[in-house]
């Protein structure tokens, strides 16, 4: 016989009841870095180091290779969300009173419903709503994440650049006390190949709305201080040269994963490799830029609601990226209303 406690404190997993369906989301992509990028990891006799992390080859021998590291761009995406703009010209942190470190893990926030979030004890918290603030009580909460980043070792090895620096001051000439800094600092090489996925864990639509939003704006935002910016890479797919982007939806997964090997350091074959993956839809080769697979396990040249798995690739990928981004823009960002009104 069913108790009433269930009512009081919400099911096991934590989750808003009626929220939406639910499913799993990757986005694959291997990123391009147009310049040199900076990605600070530790300093160094007055230098500034990037990361990088350590491979072993097949043959034993071990490289080192320059790092986007997954926490990075967590930060990056999380921040794009918080900084986003409603049509009143409030950001939309502002309007749900959340940020970084002072996260509001309401379900409803785009941010912490699959970042995730922790208020570690009773806080009050500011928000705007109607050009006023407003103070909230949070109780202590533990939100967990439900994206997860991977990826980010770059393909060639090539070594670090070292260059000088001077931190100059705003006038042509500046005499006394305010000498300019020197300092050097290392940089990842130009046309360097990054690897990445992002993985969602039982999330709506419309919180992968937030997620790809997110993830089209960091791309030229990515990187520490000057300059900055990526783009997702071009390369063969389908015979034609297209985006290196996987996006799938899925309930089971039903395609092999376009994962690079950090041991890889060729780009040809690293294009290859991910671009072979690519297309592998329940053990073989398919042809279509988007791919499903129904209920029966039956291959489908396109998307339904009712699949199972779903594949979109190239250039198909980035438009269903854009036109949930597009989604999120219009239903969040400029519906008119704060977002705690509509919650």
């Amino acid at each position: 016989m069913a108790t009433t406690n269930a009512q009081t404190t919400g099911p096991v997993s934590g989750l808003p009841l009626n929220e939406g369906a639910r499913y799993h989301f990757d986005i694959y992509a291997i990123l391009e870095a147009p310049q040199e990028l900076y990605f600070g990891s530790e300093v160094a006799v007055n230098v500034n180091m990037v990361e990088t992390v350590e491979v072993m080859l097949p043959n034993g021998s071990v490289i080192e290779k320059c790092y986007i590291a997954p926490s990075k761009r967590r930060g990056v995406e999380r921040r794009t969300l918080i900084w986003a703009p409603l049509a009143n010209g409030t950001l939309l942190g502002d309007a749900l009173g959340c940020g970084i470190p002072g996260t509001c893990c309401r379900p409803d926030c785009p941010m912490c419903s699959v970042y995730g979030g922790l208020v570690t004890s009773k806080t009050k918290v500011t928000y705007v709503q109607g050009g006023s603030l407003y103070e909230e009580e949070l109780e202590p909460t533990t939100y967990l994440g439900r994206l997860t980043h991977g990826g980010g070792v770059a393909v060639q090895a090539q070594e670090v650049s070292t260059k000088q620096r001077a931190m100059h001051p705003s006038k042509m000439l500046k005499q006394g006390e305010d000498n300019p800094t020197p300092f050097r600092r290392q940089y990842n090489q130009p046309a360097l190949l990054y690897p990445v996925y992002n993985h969602c864990l039982s999330i709506t639509d419309a919180q992968f709305n937030a997620i790809a939003y997110a993830f089209l704006n960091v791309l030229p935002r990515i990187g520490a201080g000057n300059p900055k910016g990526v783009r997702v890479a071009n390369g063969d797919l389908l015979g034609t040269a297209q985006s290196l982007l996987v996006v799938d939806r899925y309930r089971v997964p039903l395609g092999a994963r376009p994962v690079v090997s950090p041991a890889i350091t060729n780009q040809t074959e690293a294009i290859d490799s991910f671009a072979a993956q690519a297309v592998q839809v329940r053990g073989a080769q398919r042809q279509s830029p988007v791919t499903g697979v129904d209920q029966k396990g039956d291959v489908i040249e396109e998307h339904r609601e009712s699949s199972v798995f779903t594949r979109w690739i190239g250039a198909a990928a980035m438009k269903e990226l854009e036109e949930r981004a597009l989604s999120f823009t219009t239903n969040v960002l400029l519906a008119g209303t704060n977002p705690r009104e509509r919650s």
